[in-house]
């Protein structure tokens, strides 16, 4: 098991904010279930450039932090879906923000992430 280096800092809302949301595909897993896919493998297929561990350990902390259900069916083939909670959906106005500081400051954003002409994307 994984331990810090450093104690967790909780004392404001956004350090809160920051450890639940630290993770480079946390966010895209949670647009992706609000967006109505909420399988594991539509999840794997819709971001594809990260690994399936990687996903499944960012979904199971999603879980334990109350932001997605996971719900397991029980039937012969195994099927699991994932949903938002309460909580989760009120990050979907947070990241709606978000999204559109981006593109607002796009023209002067992207050229820093340019490297010889190719855009190393997110």
């Amino acid at each position: 098991m994984y331990n810090r280096k450093l104690p967790l800092e909780l004392s404001c809302g956004l350090h809160l904010f920051m450890e639940i949301m630290n993770g480079k595909w946390k966010i895209d897993l949670i647009w992706s279930i609000h967006s109505g896919i909420n399988r594991p493998a539509e999840l794997h297929r819709q971001i594809a450039r990260a690994s399936r561990r990687l996903l499944d350990s960012h979904l199971s902390q999603l879980v334990s932090h109350g932001i997605i259900n996971k719900k397991v069916y029980d039937q012969k083939t195994k099927k699991v879906e994932y949903s938002l909670t309460s909580l989760g959906e009120t990050l979907i106005p947070v990241i709606e923000v978000a999204a559109r500081w981006g593109e607002t400051h796009r023209e002067i954003l992207e050229p820093l992430f340019v490297d010889v002409g190719h855009s190393t994307g997110s």
